[in-house]
Order: structure tokens, then C-alpha cells, then sequence
């Protein structure tokens, strides 16, 4: 049953996150080759990330399932963009929905390999946060991460819920999974509408400094 409800997991997370970097191509305007790379490697870059840390086999190098739905997302995205105008709402959905669903994976994976739990909620935030990462560099653009906005510690917050609700709670493992991947959207949504943000380190002459 866990099993299955991973595998459902990872498909749901690698869509999404393919989704949110073909949007993100398109709203820069690459080709379609372009988009393609960008949904590969933003749906791929924080699972890689883990498991070279993890020294285990990349994920999809042995899987092409995981390719097949990468590229069949992308293709998906490229046809029906004359649907969706508003680029910028439909990148913040899927990236969320990613970023919650691929941390638990990562977080499991962890679990799974016996770690400690807090390396176990860093490599869940890395499954969730890497592909973003590489997705925005590619595209010149500052990673949500490393910006004031609530990204990683959603991750960090899902992480510490799941391993609590997961240890001391009798609900089910399911249960556990889903409303944590919930919760990790639900916080980043929030964070986006109420502009909840990190506290700055420097002040805004900082700059005119280097």
C-alpha cells in the first residue's frame, strides 16, 4: 500500500514540477526544445541532488517512466498554452504542489536509508527545493530560495510535521503524507498572499557598499 501511494506521489510531483518549468520556459520565451530541457531538469534536479548525496543510482536514469512523463508533460504545456494566459498563477500552483509532494518523497527517502531525522527533512527540502533552483538559474533569474519569500522553510516546517504527526500521532501513513503535503502548500500560499517574508539581513544601502 505504501508502496503505492509513493509511486502516486512521485508521478503527481514529477508532473507538476515539469509543469511549473515548461511555464516558467514559456514565459521566457524559450523554443520548445528549451522547454523541454528546463521541465527535465526542474523536475529531476532535486531527486538527482538526493540520491548522488544518497550514493545510490539516479533516480531516472533507471526509470523512463519518469522521462516519458517529463516529455509528455512538456508536449502537454507547449499545446495547450493558448488555454492558460496568466503564466505567472499557473507556475506558482504547480511549483507548490511539487514542492510539497517531492519533499515527503525525499524526506522518506531519507527514512528509508536510516538517517537522522533532521538530514531527513534537509534531503526532503533538497528533493523540493533543487529543481526550482536550477530551473531559475537557467532562466537568469534569482531563485525563489534565496529571496525573502517563504520557499525552503515550508519544506523544513512539512518535514518536522510529517516526522510528528508520523511518530506520535495514530492516524495513517497515507493520512500523514497527504495532509502534510497540504501543508506545505497551504504555508507557501499563505506566505504568497499575506507576503509573509524572511527577515532581511542587510539594509537597502547595503548594496552601494561592494
Amino acid at each position: 500500500m505504501h508502496q503505492n501511494i509513493n509511486f502516486i506521489i512521485e508521478v503527481l510531483g514529477t508532473i507538476s514540477f515539469a509543469m511549473s518549468g515548461s511555464f516558467a520556459a514559456m514565459q521566457k520565451r524559450l523554443d520548445p526544445f528549451g522547454v523541454l530541457i528546463i521541465a527535465f531538469v526542474t523536475a529531476v534536479g532535486g531527486g538527482t541532488v538526493r540520491d548522488l548525496l544518497l550514493d545510490v543510482p539516479v533516480f531516472w536514469m533507471y526509470d523512463l517512466l519518469t522521462c516519458t512523463l517529463i516529455f509528455a508533460t512538456a508536449i502537454f504545456s507547449m499545446v495547450f498554452k493558448s488555454i492558460e494566459k496568466n503564466f505567472k498563477v499557473t507556475l506558482f500552483i504547480f511549483d507548490s504542489f511539487g514542492l510539497g509532494l517531492f519533499t515527503i518523497i525525499g524526506l522518506q527517502k531519507g527514512l528509508h536509508a536510516g538517517l537522522h531525522p533532521i538530514i531527513c527533512i534537509t534531503l526532503g527540502t533538497i528533493t523540493g527545493c533543487f529543481g526550482g533552483i536550477i530551473r531559475d538559474i537557467l532562466l537568469n533569474r534569482i531563485p525563489l530560495i534565496f529571496r525573502q519569500e517563504i520557499y525552503a522553510t515550508a519544506c523544513i516546517a512539512g518535514g518536522g510535521i510529517f516526522l510528528i504527526l508520523d511518530k506520535y500521532s495514530s492516524l495513517s501513513y497515507m493520512f500523514v503524507q497527504i495532509s502534510t503535503i497540504l501543508m506545505i502548500v497551504i504555508i507557501r500560499t499563505l506566505a504568497v498572499k499575506y507576503h509573509w517574508q524572511m527577515p532581511k539581513l542587510y539594509g537597502q544601502d547595503n548594496s552601494a557598499e561592494m
